[in-house]
């Protein structure tokens, strides 16, 4: 492991993982953002957001829950990360959503809603980061996805049902888009995300900061989901330089400066686990050039 070893309880992934690393990366905001927007467009999964939590009042305190939580399953320690999987299924066991279309109840913690939300948080990370220059190999890819089998676990999945490759990953998509749908409650979602209530005073810079980071995750959307919430998207060549070119400035910000947003969990991940812990794309690029070593030495 870079850096020596670690005396702590390195969590649930670890330094040596994938995820360890990626999840370091500020375009993560960006991500998230692409995955609420995706997520919004399974009819049954956004209305048990609408219906059961306080979303119109209190949505950028959920986006910080969001957050935190991913945070804390990544680089907290394994009671940390279990003690919050736990509340989340808790939480889960207590809610149903009426289908909007057949008027029916289901459990929040249905697995295949579960199923849904887990799978389009998993594909906008991935295909954000590595869409603005983040430098993940197609075998790194597989194994982010493989990893967040442990997250999907957490919420209340039965990891062999999840995806473990991104061929698996882009399967399950491609089997569930035709129950996708823009929906009210989708609507309702959309307008949040381009236009979040915010104090007057900050009104411009919700123009000038926010409206960009909505703008360009929407951008990065699929094409299907363009077409669902019927705006246009930029073209792709488009999207994917503005993409690189946020990622290069975000990555200009020292990291110790970034990680000093809250919650902190990586800068208390360093700490208890040691310097040589840090997330690092030079960490990934390493474990890719040992790989592609060992595959060029077994090779006839």
């Amino acid at each position: 492991m870079a850096g020596g070893r670690t005396t702590g309880d390195p969590g649930l992934y670890g330094p040596g993982s994938v995820t360890w690393q990626t999840h370091g990366d500020p375009m993560m905001w960006i991500a998230g953002v692409r995955a609420l927007y995706l997520q919004a467009l399974h009819p049954l999964a956004v209305r048990g957001v609408t219906q059961n939590s306080d979303f119109r009042q209190d949505a950028w305190g959920r986006l910080l829950r969001t957050a935190r939580f991913v945070a804390t399953i990544t680089y907290g320690t394994t009671e940390e990360a279990e003690r919050a999987g736990a509340r989340v299924r808790g939480i889960h066991r207590r809610l149903t959503v009426t289908d909007p279309g057949t008027g029916a109840r289901h459990r929040v913690d249905d697995p295949d809603l579960l199923l849904w939300v887990h799978c389009a948080e998993i594909d906008s990370y991935l295909h954000v980061v590595r869409r603005s220059g983040f430098p993940l190999t197609d075998a790194q890819a597989d194994a982010y996805v493989a990893e967040n089998r442990e997250s999907a676990r957490l919420v209340g999945l039965d990891p062999a049902r999840v995806p473990a490759d991104t061929a698996r990953l882009a399967a399950y998509f491609k089997e569930v888009r035709p129950a996708l749908a823009h929906t009210p409650e989708a609507g309702e979602v959309d307008a949040f995300l381009r236009r979040p209530p915010v104090h007057p005073l900050l009104v411009p810079a919700r123009a000038v900061l926010w409206g960009r980071v909505a703008a360009l995750a929407y951008a990065a959307l699929p094409p299907y989901a363009h077409e669902l919430y019927g705006r246009p998207a930029p073209d792709p060549d488009v999207v994917t330089r503005r993409l690189r070119a946020a990622g290069r400035v975000l990555r200009r910000i020292p990291p110790t400066l970034r990680w000093q947003l809250p919650p902190k969990h990586i800068l208390r991940a360093v700490a208890r686990l040691g310097p040589g812990t840090r997330p690092s794309v030079y960490t990934l690029r390493h474990n890719a050039a040992i790989l592609d070593n060992g595959d060029a030495s077994r090779a006839p």
